[in-house]
Protein backbone atom coordinates (compact mmCIF):
# COMPACT_ATOMS: atom_id res chain seq x y z
CA UNK A 1 0.00 0.00 0.00
CA UNK A 2 2.82 2.38 0.87
CA UNK A 3 4.49 1.73 -2.47
CA UNK A 4 1.23 2.38 -4.29
CA UNK A 5 0.71 5.62 -2.39
CA UNK A 6 4.24 6.76 -3.25
CA UNK A 7 3.66 5.97 -6.90
CA UNK A 8 0.46 8.01 -7.00
CA UNK A 9 2.16 10.94 -5.29
CA UNK A 10 5.04 10.81 -7.78
CA UNK A 11 2.67 10.68 -10.75
CA UNK A 12 0.67 13.57 -9.38
CA UNK A 13 3.79 15.63 -8.88
CA UNK A 14 4.92 14.97 -12.43
CA UNK A 15 1.51 15.97 -13.78
CA UNK A 16 1.67 19.23 -11.84
CA UNK A 17 5.35 19.92 -12.56
CA UNK A 18 4.98 19.23 -16.30
CA UNK A 19 2.81 22.25 -17.13
CA UNK A 20 4.92 24.50 -14.88
CA UNK A 21 8.14 23.40 -16.62
CA UNK A 22 6.52 23.94 -20.01
CA UNK A 23 5.27 27.37 -18.91
CA UNK A 24 8.74 28.33 -17.69
CA UNK A 25 10.25 27.24 -21.01
CA UNK A 26 7.65 29.12 -23.05
CA UNK A 27 7.82 32.25 -20.91
CA UNK A 28 11.64 32.62 -21.06
CA UNK A 29 12.32 35.99 -22.63
CA UNK A 30 13.65 35.96 -26.17
CA UNK A 31 16.06 38.86 -26.59
CA UNK A 32 16.46 40.60 -29.93
CA UNK A 33 20.00 41.72 -30.68
CA UNK A 34 20.96 43.98 -33.55
CA UNK A 35 24.24 43.56 -35.43
CA UNK A 36 25.21 46.45 -37.71
CA UNK A 37 28.42 46.21 -39.73
CA UNK A 38 29.96 47.42 -43.00
CA UNK A 39 30.33 43.86 -44.27
CA UNK A 40 29.96 40.21 -43.29
CA UNK A 41 32.80 37.74 -42.85
CA UNK A 42 35.30 39.85 -40.92
CA UNK A 43 37.63 36.90 -40.30
CA UNK A 44 34.66 35.01 -38.84
CA UNK A 45 33.92 37.84 -36.43
CA UNK A 46 30.22 37.03 -36.48
CA UNK A 47 30.90 33.43 -35.52
CA UNK A 48 33.17 34.58 -32.68
CA UNK A 49 30.32 36.79 -31.45
CA UNK A 50 27.89 33.85 -31.68
CA UNK A 51 30.31 31.61 -29.81
CA UNK A 52 30.77 34.21 -27.12
CA UNK A 53 27.01 34.37 -26.65
CA UNK A 54 26.70 30.57 -26.62
CA UNK A 55 29.33 30.38 -23.90
CA UNK A 56 27.12 32.69 -21.85
CA UNK A 57 24.01 30.54 -22.32
CA UNK A 58 22.39 32.19 -25.34
CA UNK A 59 21.12 30.11 -28.24
CA UNK A 60 19.78 31.59 -31.47
CA UNK A 61 16.15 30.69 -32.00
CA UNK A 62 15.63 29.84 -28.33
CA UNK A 63 16.41 32.82 -26.12
CA UNK A 64 17.95 35.24 -28.64
CA UNK A 65 17.29 36.45 -32.17
CA UNK A 66 20.06 38.31 -33.99
CA UNK A 67 19.10 40.87 -36.62
CA UNK A 68 22.05 40.95 -39.03
CA UNK A 69 22.47 44.08 -41.15
CA UNK A 70 25.40 44.89 -43.49
CA UNK A 71 26.11 47.80 -45.85
CA UNK A 72 28.48 46.02 -48.28
CA UNK A 73 31.27 48.43 -47.46
CA UNK A 74 29.22 51.57 -48.10
CA UNK A 75 28.60 54.37 -45.60
CA UNK A 76 25.35 55.75 -47.06
CA UNK A 77 23.03 52.91 -45.87
CA UNK A 78 23.97 53.22 -42.19
CA UNK A 79 21.34 55.85 -41.17
CA UNK A 80 18.54 53.84 -42.80
CA UNK A 81 19.63 50.58 -41.19
CA UNK A 82 20.07 52.30 -37.84
CA UNK A 83 16.48 53.56 -38.03
CA UNK A 84 15.37 50.06 -38.93
CA UNK A 85 17.03 48.69 -35.79
CA UNK A 86 15.06 51.20 -33.72
CA UNK A 87 11.78 50.19 -35.38
CA UNK A 88 12.53 46.55 -34.62
CA UNK A 89 12.77 47.51 -30.94
CA UNK A 90 15.91 45.46 -30.39
CA UNK A 91 17.17 45.05 -26.82
CA UNK A 92 20.80 45.81 -27.66
CA UNK A 93 22.88 46.56 -30.76
CA UNK A 94 26.45 45.56 -31.60
CA UNK A 95 27.92 48.18 -33.93
CA UNK A 96 31.04 47.60 -36.01
CA UNK A 97 32.94 50.67 -37.14
CA UNK A 98 32.70 54.39 -36.48
CA UNK A 99 30.05 55.01 -39.16
CA UNK A 100 27.74 52.38 -37.68
CA UNK A 101 28.13 53.77 -34.16
CA UNK A 102 27.56 57.37 -35.26
CA UNK A 103 24.44 56.45 -37.24
CA UNK A 104 23.00 54.61 -34.25
CA UNK A 105 23.89 57.47 -31.92
CA UNK A 106 21.78 59.77 -34.10
CA UNK A 107 18.89 57.28 -34.19
CA UNK A 108 18.45 56.36 -30.53
CA UNK A 109 19.34 57.65 -27.08
CA UNK A 110 17.78 54.73 -25.24
CA UNK A 111 18.65 51.41 -26.93
CA UNK A 112 22.00 50.16 -25.55
CA UNK A 113 24.79 50.19 -28.14
CA UNK A 114 27.96 48.09 -27.84
CA UNK A 115 30.94 49.17 -29.92
CA UNK A 116 32.20 45.84 -31.21
CA UNK A 117 35.29 47.20 -32.90
CA UNK A 118 36.15 50.76 -33.90
CA UNK A 119 39.62 52.07 -34.68
CA UNK A 120 39.12 55.65 -33.61
CA UNK A 121 39.19 57.64 -30.38
CA UNK A 122 35.51 57.62 -29.29
CA UNK A 123 36.07 60.52 -26.91
CA UNK A 124 37.59 62.79 -29.57
CA UNK A 125 34.85 61.71 -31.98
CA UNK A 126 32.22 62.80 -29.44
CA UNK A 127 30.74 59.32 -29.16
CA UNK A 128 31.27 58.90 -25.40
CA UNK A 129 32.20 61.17 -22.50
CA UNK A 130 35.21 59.12 -21.35
CA UNK A 131 36.54 55.56 -21.43
CA UNK A 132 35.99 55.05 -17.70
CA UNK A 133 32.53 56.63 -17.63
CA UNK A 134 31.10 56.54 -21.16
CA UNK A 135 27.72 57.98 -20.14
CA UNK A 136 24.62 57.73 -22.31
CA UNK A 137 23.70 54.48 -24.06
CA UNK A 138 27.04 53.56 -25.70
CA UNK A 139 29.91 51.45 -24.40
CA UNK A 140 32.03 48.54 -25.65
CA UNK A 141 35.48 48.06 -27.11
CA UNK A 142 37.79 50.27 -29.12
CA UNK A 143 41.00 49.62 -30.97
CA UNK A 144 44.10 51.77 -30.83
CA UNK A 145 45.20 50.95 -34.36
CA UNK A 146 46.18 54.54 -35.11
CA UNK A 147 48.61 54.49 -32.18
CA UNK A 148 50.32 51.49 -33.81
CA UNK A 149 50.79 53.25 -37.17
CA UNK A 150 54.30 54.36 -36.20
CA UNK A 151 55.20 50.86 -35.06
CA UNK A 152 54.19 49.51 -38.48
CA UNK A 153 56.57 51.94 -40.18
CA UNK A 154 59.32 50.76 -37.84
CA UNK A 155 58.58 47.12 -38.72
CA UNK A 156 58.78 47.91 -42.43
CA UNK A 157 62.17 49.54 -41.87
CA UNK A 158 63.36 46.49 -39.93
CA UNK A 159 62.12 44.14 -42.66
CA UNK A 160 63.65 46.31 -45.40
CA UNK A 161 66.61 48.16 -43.81
CA UNK A 162 67.50 49.93 -47.06
CA UNK A 163 64.01 51.40 -47.55
CA UNK A 164 63.78 55.19 -47.64
CA UNK A 165 60.49 55.83 -49.45
CA UNK A 166 57.35 54.48 -47.75
CA UNK A 167 53.75 55.16 -48.74
CA UNK A 168 50.62 54.91 -46.61
CA UNK A 169 47.25 54.02 -48.15
CA UNK A 170 44.17 55.45 -46.37
CA UNK A 171 40.66 56.67 -46.89
CA UNK A 172 40.48 60.32 -45.73
CA UNK A 173 38.35 59.54 -42.66
CA UNK A 174 39.25 60.90 -39.22
CA UNK A 175 40.52 57.43 -38.24
CA UNK A 176 42.59 57.14 -41.42
CA UNK A 177 44.16 60.57 -40.99
CA UNK A 178 45.01 59.78 -37.37
CA UNK A 179 47.12 56.88 -38.69
CA UNK A 180 48.90 59.25 -41.07
CA UNK A 181 49.89 61.63 -38.29
CA UNK A 182 51.46 58.81 -36.25
CA UNK A 183 53.19 57.37 -39.34
CA UNK A 184 54.67 60.78 -40.23
CA UNK A 185 56.36 61.05 -36.83
CA UNK A 186 57.85 57.55 -37.11
CA UNK A 187 59.06 58.08 -40.69
CA UNK A 188 60.72 61.36 -39.76
CA UNK A 189 62.50 59.76 -36.79
CA UNK A 190 63.74 56.94 -39.03
CA UNK A 191 64.96 59.31 -41.74
CA UNK A 192 62.32 58.05 -44.20
CA UNK A 193 60.11 59.88 -46.67
CA UNK A 194 56.36 59.28 -46.34
CA UNK A 195 53.84 59.66 -49.18
CA UNK A 196 50.12 59.62 -48.36
CA UNK A 197 47.82 57.89 -50.87
CA UNK A 198 44.21 58.91 -50.20
CA UNK A 199 41.49 56.72 -51.70
CA UNK A 200 37.88 57.89 -51.84
CA UNK A 201 36.34 55.19 -54.03
CA UNK A 202 37.16 51.64 -55.23
CA UNK A 203 38.21 52.96 -58.63
CA UNK A 204 40.99 54.92 -56.97
CA UNK A 205 42.80 51.88 -55.59
CA UNK A 206 44.61 50.91 -58.80
CA UNK A 207 45.58 54.54 -59.36
CA UNK A 208 47.01 54.75 -55.83
CA UNK A 209 49.34 51.84 -56.53
CA UNK A 210 50.34 53.42 -59.82
CA UNK A 211 51.25 56.63 -57.98
CA UNK A 212 53.26 54.60 -55.46
CA UNK A 213 55.13 52.90 -58.27
CA UNK A 214 55.86 56.19 -60.05
CA UNK A 215 57.10 57.67 -56.78
CA UNK A 216 59.34 54.59 -56.44
CA UNK A 217 57.94 53.58 -53.06
CA UNK A 218 59.91 50.76 -51.46
CA UNK A 219 57.28 49.79 -48.89
CA UNK A 220 53.63 50.44 -48.12
CA UNK A 221 51.46 50.65 -45.00
CA UNK A 222 47.73 50.02 -45.50
CA UNK A 223 45.19 51.42 -43.03
CA UNK A 224 42.21 49.09 -42.85
CA UNK A 225 39.34 51.48 -42.21
CA UNK A 226 36.12 52.10 -44.10
CA UNK A 227 36.55 51.82 -47.87
CA UNK A 228 40.02 50.25 -47.66
CA UNK A 229 38.86 47.50 -45.31
CA UNK A 230 35.99 46.66 -47.64
CA UNK A 231 38.28 45.96 -50.62
CA UNK A 232 41.07 44.00 -48.98
CA UNK A 233 41.26 41.27 -51.65
CA UNK A 234 41.80 43.85 -54.39
CA UNK A 235 44.42 45.68 -52.33
CA UNK A 236 46.31 42.49 -51.49
CA UNK A 237 46.33 41.50 -55.17
CA UNK A 238 47.62 44.91 -56.22
CA UNK A 239 50.38 44.82 -53.60
CA UNK A 240 51.56 41.38 -54.72
CA UNK A 241 51.23 42.24 -58.40
CA UNK A 242 53.39 45.35 -58.00
CA UNK A 243 55.80 43.43 -55.69
CA UNK A 244 55.44 46.13 -53.06
CA UNK A 245 56.18 44.90 -49.50
CA UNK A 246 53.15 45.90 -47.47
CA UNK A 247 52.13 45.92 -43.81
CA UNK A 248 48.46 46.04 -42.83
CA UNK A 249 46.54 47.26 -39.80
CA UNK A 250 44.75 43.95 -39.24
CA UNK A 251 45.43 40.28 -39.84
CA UNK A 252 42.48 39.85 -42.23
CA UNK A 253 44.67 41.11 -45.08
CA UNK A 254 47.48 38.67 -44.28
CA UNK A 255 45.09 35.72 -44.20
CA UNK A 256 44.05 36.73 -47.72
CA UNK A 257 47.65 36.84 -48.95
CA UNK A 258 49.03 40.11 -47.62
CA UNK A 259 52.65 40.24 -46.45
CA UNK A 260 52.36 41.14 -42.77
CA UNK A 261 50.28 42.92 -40.15
CA UNK A 262 50.66 44.33 -36.67
CA UNK A 263 47.47 44.73 -34.65
CA UNK A 264 45.38 43.44 -31.81
CA UNK A 265 43.23 40.33 -32.28
CA UNK A 266 39.90 41.47 -33.80
CA UNK A 267 38.26 38.10 -33.16
CA UNK A 268 38.93 38.41 -29.45
CA UNK A 269 37.13 41.74 -29.55
CA UNK A 270 33.96 40.07 -30.87
CA UNK A 271 34.06 37.48 -28.10
CA UNK A 272 34.51 40.21 -25.50
CA UNK A 273 31.66 42.18 -27.07
CA UNK A 274 29.35 39.26 -26.30
CA UNK A 275 30.15 39.72 -22.59
CA UNK A 276 29.07 43.37 -22.84
CA UNK A 277 25.80 42.36 -24.47
CA UNK A 278 25.22 39.78 -21.73
CA UNK A 279 25.73 42.32 -18.94
CA UNK A 280 23.38 44.78 -20.60
CA UNK A 281 20.65 42.17 -21.13
CA UNK A 282 20.96 41.32 -17.43
CA UNK A 283 20.30 44.91 -16.45
CA UNK A 284 23.62 46.77 -16.36
CA UNK A 285 23.44 50.22 -17.90
CA UNK A 286 25.92 51.03 -20.71
CA UNK A 287 26.89 54.21 -18.86
CA UNK A 288 28.21 52.05 -16.00
CA UNK A 289 30.39 49.80 -18.21
CA UNK A 290 33.89 51.21 -18.88
CA UNK A 291 35.12 51.03 -22.46
CA UNK A 292 37.93 48.51 -23.01
CA UNK A 293 41.09 48.91 -25.07
CA UNK A 294 43.25 46.03 -26.33
CA UNK A 295 46.34 45.04 -24.37
CA UNK A 296 47.76 42.26 -26.55
CA UNK A 297 49.12 42.73 -30.08
CA UNK A 298 50.49 40.32 -32.64
CA UNK A 299 52.81 40.39 -35.62
CA UNK A 300 51.60 38.10 -38.42
CA UNK A 301 53.80 37.32 -41.43
CA UNK A 302 52.88 35.49 -44.63
CA UNK A 303 56.11 33.72 -45.65
CA UNK A 304 54.70 32.65 -49.02
CA UNK A 305 53.86 36.25 -49.93
CA UNK A 306 57.35 37.38 -48.93
CA UNK A 307 58.73 35.05 -51.61
CA UNK A 308 56.20 36.33 -54.15
CA UNK A 309 57.27 39.96 -53.70
CA UNK A 310 60.96 39.02 -53.61
CA UNK A 311 61.55 39.94 -49.98
CA UNK A 312 63.92 38.07 -47.71
CA UNK A 313 62.68 38.88 -44.23
CA UNK A 314 65.53 39.18 -41.70
CA UNK A 315 65.64 36.37 -39.10
CA UNK A 316 65.34 38.95 -36.32
CA UNK A 317 61.92 40.01 -37.65
CA UNK A 318 60.74 36.44 -38.23
CA UNK A 319 61.72 35.54 -34.67
CA UNK A 320 59.40 38.27 -33.37
CA UNK A 321 56.37 37.03 -35.32
CA UNK A 322 53.47 35.63 -33.31
CA UNK A 323 52.18 33.79 -36.37
CA UNK A 324 53.94 32.80 -39.59
CA UNK A 325 51.75 31.66 -42.48
CA UNK A 326 53.53 29.34 -44.92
Amino acid sequence: MNNRRKLLVALGASVIAGPFALFAQQSEKVYRIGFLSPRPGIESGEEAFRQGLRNLGYVEGQNIVIEWRFTKGRVAPFPQLASEMVRLRVDCILAVGVSAVEALKQSTKTIPIVMGTIDADPVKEGIIASLARPGGNITGLVGISWELAGKRIELLKQAIPSAIRVAILVDPSPAGLAHVREAEVAARNLGMQLRTLEVRDPEGLANAFQVARQWRAEALSVVGTGLVNSHRAQIVNLAVKTRLPTIYSNADFVLEGGLMSYADDPIDRYRRAAAYVDKILKGTKPADLPVEQPTKFELVINFKTAKQVGLKIPPSVLARADRVID
